[in-house]
């Protein structure tokens, strides 16, 4: 299976302290690839180093082949590799329309490309994605009066419309309804098998990642402590030591 991210010995430190030390991993193009790992085991600082938020003190990260990681954020999101984050980003007064036609990449210069994008092409797409999310009956309300959970299926639908060739979410389900969490499995799902996007995710909840994921990462300290399909990882016993603060 083609890697359409790989990891290679990438370590980063903050002054003295090592959030991620020797770590590699692969995501195939096309899978749903988890990561988890007790607080402060450094998820979210790998995500961000991908991403190019963090430069790596060592080691390489390339995506679709090629070296990304000396890249700015916006060149590596223009390559079609795409994050969401724990805390929501949405710009809470504008409408939930407006939040999307805001998220398209800009076509032409200036405000120029920013008011041909919101043309019919943009509106159109913009239209199809709330209501993959349902989220289209509340298209013209402010992305503020969302629920906090409504308010990350509106995050995610922005970022669908980047065209995403792969799509890195840090804790999707974090502060939703439960309710609504079935709801949004069942759609990063669909985003996989019907758009083909590559998803790589983080997440706490047990339930939803061992429902999601083909293939999970365990990090602890720091550093990879264990691999392989959801059956094995939930039962393998340094995970749970992890997870139960053993040592």
């Amino acid at each position: 299976m083609t890697a359409m991210l790989s990891v290679a010995g990438v370590s980063k430190s903050f002054g003295g302290v090592r959030a991620n030390h020797n770590i590699s991993l692969q995501v195939p193009e096309g899978k749903i690839i988890g990561l988890i790992g007790p607080n402060g085991s450094g998820k979210t600082t790998l995500f961000s180093s991908i991403v190019g938020f963090h430069p790596i003190d060592g080691g390489s990260i390339r995506f679709q082949g090629k070296e990304i990681s000396r890249l700015t954020v916006p060149q590596i999101a223009r390559r079609g590799l795409i994050r969401t984050f724990q805390q929501t980003r949405i710009y809470s007064k504008m409408t939930c329309v407006q939040n999307m036609l805001i998220s398209m990449p800009l076509k032409g210069a200036g405000l120029l490309g920013f008011f041909e994008s919101q043309q019919s092409r943009g509106h159109r797409r913009a239209e199809e994605l709330l209501e993959f999310v349902g989220l289209h009956s509340k298209r013209h309300l402010l992305a503020g009066d969302l629920s906090f959970g409504q308010q990350k299926l509106l995050e995610f639908a922005m970022a669908l419309m980047n065209r995403p060739r792969m799509l890195m979410l840090d804790e999707p389900t974090a502060g939703i309804n439960p309710t609504l969490i079935n709801g949004l499995i069942d759609r990063l799902k669909r985003a996989n098998s019907e758009f083909g996007i590559t998803l790589f995710v983080i997440e706490h909840n047990m339930r939803v990642i061992m429902n999601l994921a083909e293939h999970i990462y365990c990090l602890a300290h720091g550093q990879l402590l264990a691999e392989g399909p959801p059956e094995a990882i939930q039962s393998d016993q340094r995970v749970i030591d992890a997870y139960l603060g053993a040592h």
